[in-house]
Order: structure tokens, then sequence, then C-alpha cells
């Protein structure tokens, strides 16, 4: 690729995408700021409301029904805002509701603000189907005395009517809401957006000043740039048929940089027989991904779930769970210690409860301290399943993961810990729904901290090499997104669920996707030429780039390194050529 500069202008101009609909036109954004933001008075409905009829209750309760039991008014607040009511309600679905339609393939952004009677309670949005099926679409915890913004979505595989209502399950408060929104887009419009978020944080503008010794301008110098690893970890899982296998060592390396070992860390692997620690198959793994330049998550320390506990660890008493425990989490934080960039501390452990049972409500919290005292540089995950992915499981759904993660950062001991969000990612059997990765994605965001999709898979479907896009697309896009692990690879390696490649290591349709995406998301080798300033300002990738810099005239040349970060922003590198 080759770039004239004129002047020293930025030759890619990022601008907010404006996506055009049959309702007009609409900004699509990542607004997570608000998420959990309580607020005195709500703000107007987004994109006017979208399909919602009277999203403001600027009509009195015009379009809206009871849905259940109990009544609903509009009532207006102090400052002259209106607002619906659900009152007199005895049973979880007891709210209001409104009929839309719905199109076949559309995904639908929902947004609302709620305000409790009484209290803090979980509300979540529901949309109900002819065939009285119920989907969640999204949730929040609203709260008595300000308003909160509740997000979510729906992707419709069919073309129906469904109802909007709202539950929550405390049947003795009233649920106030406002500014109830539900804007479609089509899978064209939401892949523009995607697009236009990546220019805006996976990219950053650099510009290259080449003067002579004597600072003058040096007219068509030449710049050549290659990124020599990618700044944005997206990577694949290990297993241990890396070892014996060159074919599935020279895949994995011409693709990856970053890994998780699938079983070999786990407890089960590595302590069969109780007090006879093995670490050898996953030492030799850790060597070969070090002789690589490939980073490694450390997956797992402990699981939750009592099926996946070593067999003769399932029948321990308390104390001695507590000792084996204790010995098991000091033997494998202390001996790769430094050596990862970060840990699955207790995996799962929204789902399952086994050392809590055993142990103690504190249990879990009391390992990610002891965890971050082992080894207080790297960075400790509290990894889930369904809490992006599949929005009826209600035990990990983002507002109960918030949940773990402020008990977590109050226990004692865990001050100043490195603390990560970690989203599986496992999607089941048909069309993903995006809208409501995105909003669990929006309210995960609102902390802070890193979010990592840790072991993405889809299930065996016609489609599922395009539905595996679409979730790497919506991961990468996020700007709350630090990094991508697929749990999966060649089938000759035992990946049989999602292939990326088939026994002889020919790529899957899969495969093609994520090698499709590896390239787009990298800066191939580029050629640009300084203006007559001295300049030129180009859009990279984030990463790590070799750079050279070749004086016009007498063809000498200057190499440097150069790593783009997030956080680097209109910085200017000067290179100064010799005659």
């Amino acid at each position: 690729m080759k770039i004239a500069a004129e002047g020293c202008n930025l030759l890619f101009t990022i601008s907010c995408l404006l996506l055009i609909s049959g309702l007009g036109v609409h900004s699509l954004s990542y607004d997570y700021s608000a998420t959990t933001q309580c607020v005195e008075e709500p703000q107007r409905a987004q994109y006017g409301g979208g399909i919602i009829v009277n999203p403001g209750f600027d009509h009195n309760i015009e379009g809206w029904t009871v849905f259940g039991k109990g009544a609903i008014e509009e009532r207006i607040s102090n400052g002259g805002n209106r607002f619906i009511v659900a009152r007199n309600r005895t049973q979880p679905l007891d709210s209001f509701s409104q009929k839309v339609q719905l199109k076949k393939g559309m995904l639908y952004s929902f947004s609302a603000w709620f305000q409790l009677s009484e209290g803090s309670y979980s509300v979540s949005v529901l949309f109900k189907t002819n065939g009285s099926e119920l989907i969640r679409g999204g949730h929040v915890i609203a709260k008595h005395g300000c308003w909160t913004l509740l997000k979510g979505g729906i992707v419709a595989n069919f073309s129906s009517s469904v109802q909007i209502l709202f539950e929550s399950k405390n049947s003795t408060v009233e649920i106030w809401a406002d500014s109830i929104s539900l804007q479609p887009f089509t899978k064209k419009q939401w892949r523009s957006h995607q697009d236009d978020s990546i220019e805006k944080v996976r990219k950053s503008k650099v510009r290259f000043q080449v003067t002579h010794v004597n600072e003058t301008a040096l007219e068509g110098a030449r710049i050549f740039i290659k990124q020599r690893k990618p700044g944005f970890p997206f990577g694949c899982g290990m297993n241990h048929n890396i070892l014996t296998n060159n074919d599935y060592q020279k895949w994995f390396v011409s693709r990856f940089k970053f890994t998780t070992f699938t079983n070999e860390m786990k407890w089960y692997s590595t302590e069969i027989k109780q007090g006879q620690e093995n670490y050898t198959i996953s030492d030799a793994m850790l060597k070969f991904a070090k002789e690589n330049d490939i980073s490694v998550r450390g997956h797992n320390i402990f699981w939750d779930d009592k099926k996946y506990q070593p067999e003769w660890v399932k029948s321990l008493s308390p104390e001695e769970l507590r000792v084996a425990a204790a010995q098991r989490i000091k033997s494998v934080v202390t001996r790769y210690k430094g050596e990862l960039i970060a840990w699955d501390v207790v995996n799962e452990n929204l789902h399952f409860r086994f050392f809590e049972d055993k142990l103690g409500e504190n249990a879990s919290a009391v390992y990610y301290a002891t965890a971050y005292q082992l080894d207080p540089t790297t960075t400790m995950f509290l990894n889930e399943y369904n809490t992006i992915e599949h929005s009826e499981d209600e035990v990990a759904n983002p507002v109960h993961y918030l949940k773990k993660l402020e008990e977590i950062l109050s226990f004692p001991g865990t001050g100043g810990i490195s603390l990560a969000i970690g989203l599986q990612g496992n999607f089941a059997f048909g069309q993903p729904n995006i809208a409501y990765m995105r909003s669990g994605l929006d309210l995960l965001g609102t902390i802070g901290l890193p979010i990592w999709l840790t072991e993405v898979s889809v299930d065996l479907d016609p489609n599922q090499a395009e539905y595996l896009e679409e979730i790497l697309r919506e991961g990468y896009s996020h700007p709350a997104v630090e990094g991508i692990i697929m749990f999966t690879g060649p089938v000759k390696a035992g990946f049989k669920k999602i292939p990326l490649a088939d026994e002889n290591f020919q790529n899957t349709p899969a495969g093609n996707v994520v090698d499709k995406l590896i390239h787009e998301w990298q800066t191939r080798s580029l050629e640009a030429i300084v203006d007559s300033r001295g300049c030129v300002d180009v859009l990279l990738h984030h990463g790590d780039f070799d750079v050279t810099v070749t004086h016009p005239l007498n063809h000498s040349s200057k190499t440097l390194n150069l790593s783009v970060r997030k956080d680097f922003s209109n910085e200017t590198i000067h290179v100064m050529m010799h005659a």
C-alpha cells in the first residue's frame, strides 16, 4: 500500500457514522458511561423512541396496557417529567406492555430508564412472542430516588408481533419507567457501526517528521512500516497435541501470539493422585509458547463445579479440602509466577459453588486474595459463561456478574488486585443475540476493568462460520474489550465442535473467517512518502512495528522500533537523516 502525503494532514478521517434507516438518521453508539449512572431525571428516549409509541409518556399512557395484574398510571415528577408506573403488583411480571412488530433478520437495540418505589432490585426487559415464549433482552439494577438506564436488545429470527414487558422479582415494589426505545437496525447498519468503532478504538494516528541534521525538511524520504506483533490479543486455545504434532505447531505459530491451555493447567490434570503433582505437560507447553513469543493465560487455579474436581478431592472433609486447596494454589501460582499474563482464579463461580458449600460463602474471595498475594503482578480473572451469550441464564447475567465482582473487591486482602472480567462466549446453536451481547458489554464496561472474551466458540450450525464472525467482530469493535481467545483449533488436535482446520490442516469455513480477520486486524506492509514539510501522517493498528526510513538521494536508511497503543494519540516521530 502506498500513501502520498499532502501537507501534514491526517490522510484517514475518522467520523461518527450516521446510520440511515427507514425511520430517519440515527447514530448507533457505545454509550456505556450512562448504563449504571443514577440521575435525578431521565434523558430523552434514544432514537426518538424508535418504533415505540409514546416513548416519553407525553400523551399519558397511550399505547401502553397492563400486563398481568395490578394497574398502570402516568405520574409527573416535581420537575414536570411524565413517566409510567406499574402499581399494585403481586407477581414478578406484573407491569406495563406494548405490542411491536419485529422483522426477521433485524437487530433491535432497546433502552429505557427505570426507578423503583423503594429499595434496589433487578429489572429485566422481556419480549413475549405469539407462542407465549418469553425472551429476556437485558437487565439493570434499578433504585429508589434516581433513574438508571437499562440497555438490551434482541435479534429477530422471526417476523411477528411481540409484547414488550418488564420484570422485577420483588413484586411488592412499583416499577417506574420513562424514555423507552426500541430501534431496528439492519445487519449492514450494525456492521458499519462496528467498522467505524474499530477505526476509532483499534487504530491511532502517527505522524512521522523527517529532517536533515540541520532540521530542514527532507522531502521525498520514504518510510517503510511493517507490523511485527498485533497490539490487540487475538488468540486460540492450545492443548497437549502441540508438543508432538509439527503441523499443529506450524499452524498455530503462523497465526497466534496469545493462548490459553484448554486443560493442562487444571487441578485434575496436574494432581491426578493426591500428593503426586506433575507439571510435565504444562511446563513443556509453556516452554514452547515462550520460544515462539506466545503469551499464555493461566486456566485455571480452581473450578467451582464439583464434576470437574480431581476424583480424590470430591470425598475430602471440609478441613482436608482446605489444606489440599491451600497446597494447590500455592503450588501452581508460585510455579508460574511472572510467566503468565492472567489467571482464571475460581472458574465459573457464579454457576457453581463447590468450594462455597464446603468452606463457606467467602471461599472464592479468599482464593482471589491468596492468588494476588502470591503473584501480585498478574491479572486475576472472574471467568464465567452465559453472561453475554445467553439472555435466559439469569444466574450469571451482567447484573449478577457485577455483584460477584463487588464481593471479591470488598474482601480483605484484595485491595490493589489487578482484577479483570472473563466472558467465555460459548454460543449455542442458532443466531447469536449480538444486540444483547453489546448491552452486556456496555454494562460491564462501566466499571473500567479489562474485559476479555476467553473461550469463544459456536455450536455446530449450518451458519456456524457466519455466526463466529459476527461474535468476533462485536467483541473486537467494543471499546471495553481488551482481548479475545477462541477455544477451537484443528481437527487433528481434537477440536471438533468448531474446527478451524481439517485433518490435513486445510481451512474450514470457520478457519477462513479467522484468517480473514487476522489479516484485516493488522496493518499490512506500508510505504509512505514525506511531503515538502518533511512529514506524513498514517493510521496504524495498535501493535509493535519495524520502521525503516530511507534518504531520497543517497538511499541511506535508519531503522527504529515503534509501539503503538490505545493511549498513543497525535504522537510525532522525529527522524533525523544524514546527507
